[in-house]
């Protein structure tokens, strides 16, 4: 039953997830807000809402482990896991924005939230308010730079969408991510009381590998179409959105307090590992590419870190 709830809630999650990004992007359009801000924002926060609600929803039932774990374990899983995959299917060349904007604002993200976690082991609502202020003037230079987003086509309306299917898809996407949220939660929970595990471990590999399916999925779907910069940026905006957006805003909300000691010991400077040893993997031995070796590199990497998390 516990998988049930597990596997029902992920499948809740994303179909919450796209019926709100229909909805938001929908909205947008009748709003004729430009593609690049719709991009940098609009999409960039629904495609996130599924790790998020699962966050505030693990915060407010108690559960602070499946609220942060969610979130690096999802980190560590988009590069290890996803960016491993696709190194296996296609070699990928990266675009010059991984330099300049991506990679710095991952890592400074990254060690913001080590930062915060090692002080005290708690994310406060202050410390929220400050990841929410950094992902503000982060799109705020974006916009300014005005960086060209490429957005999923298949996500934007040819013709402006009705006021009643965006008000059907909001509804839709809201209870169906309510709804999805409670049962992983309530899945993840029970499942670790009955193998007699932490919720850390479950949230750190069951959890977090199920909400990293979408990015997964859409990230092979640009490798497979050649569209190589849009895979790597999914993968590294994803990791920014969800330190920013995702604790940000579950931190304004409930506090994340009494985090598992092994999170802050153990899972956070592998977090950082992946985080960091990206920018080497990029720049040698030939610059600006990742191939099969790297996703052989990476795919292993990520095996010693489960082993590690669950032995």
């Amino acid at each position: 039953m516990n998988f049930l709830y597990i596997i029902s809630g992920l499948l809740l999650l994303i179909l919450g997830g796209n019926w709100l990004l229909k909805a938001a992007v929908g909205l947008s359009m009748r709003l004729k807000i430009s593609k690049i801000i719709v991009g940098l924002t609009v999409v960039s926060f629904a495609t996130s809402a599924p790790e998020m609600i699962v966050s505030i929803q693990a915060a407010l039932s108690g559960f602070p482990d499946i609220a942060i774990g969610n979130v690096v374990g999802s980190n560590i899983g988009n590069i290890g896991l996803v960016l491993g995959i696709i190194l296996l299917i296609n070699a990928v060349q990266v675009d010059n924005s991984f330099y300049v904007t991506d990679w710095p604002v991952k890592m400074f993200a990254s060690t913001l939230l080590f930062v915060f976690l090692i002080i005290d082991g708690v994310l406060s609502r202050v410390e929220g308010i400050i990841f929410i202020i950094v992902l503000v003037l982060f799109l705020i230079f974006l916009i300014r730079k005005n960086k060209k987003i490429q957005v999923k086509v298949e996500e934007v309306p040819e013709t402006n969408m009705s006021i009643k299917l965006i008000g059907l898809f909001l509804v839709l996407g809201g209870v169906s991510l309510w709804a999805g949220s409670e049962l992983l939660v309530k899945g993840a929970v029970n499942l670790a009381e009955n193998l007699g595990v932490s919720k850390r471990i479950i949230a750190i590999t069951v959890v977090s590998i199920g909400t990293s399916v979408p990015e997964l999925a859409s990230s092979i779907i640009a490798t497979i179409k050649k569209e190589n910069d849009i895979s790597v940026g999914n993968i590294i905006g994803s990791n920014i959105f969800n330190i920013l957006s995702v604790l940000g805003v579950t931190a304004i909300i409930k506090p994340i307090e009494h985090v598992d000691v092994q999170i802050i010991q153990q899972d956070i400077y592998w977090m950082l590992g992946f985080a960091f040893f990206i920018l080497p993997m990029v720049l040698l031995p030939k610059r600006g590419s990742l191939s099969f070796k790297e996703g052989v590199l990476l795919l292993f990497s990520y095996g010693v870190f489960l082993y590690f998390t669950i032995m």
